[in-house]
């Protein structure tokens, strides 16, 4: 049996593998900005990946502020964005991704 996710399956783009990779790059400005794009935010491959996106960015930030007043714990935002370039690379091959805990609250929630 496979462990690949079921989604929609619905035609996807080259638009929407960018646009899925930009959510991740620079997270969460470009989920926000997809989220007021009424022709990317309901499409599927694009909806999975920016609420991803949104969640982690948003995570990145606060992990990244409350993280960065210590020394030795700094470079953990930093390590954050680097597994969000692995997503974002993945999300423009045309992959979903599933991101520990992240993906199930975002699916849960009824946001991918």
């Amino acid at each position: 049996m496979s462990e690949e996710p079921i989604y929609n399956q619905e035609e996807i783009t080259s638009d929407d593998k960018l646009w899925a990779a930009l959510a991740y790059v620079f997270a969460p400005l470009i989920p926000i900005i997809i989220l007021l794009m009424d022709d990317k935010k309901d499409r599927a491959f694009v909806k999975a990946h920016n609420a991803q996106a949104l969640a982690i960015g948003l995570i990145n930030i606060v992990v990244g502020t409350a993280l960065g007043l210590t020394v030795v714990l700094a470079c953990v935002p930093l390590l954050i964005w680097i597994a969000q370039l692995y997503w974002a690379y993945k999300a423009y091959q045309g992959e979903y991704v599933e991101i520990p805990l992240i993906t199930n609250f975002v699916k849960n929630q009824g946001w991918a």
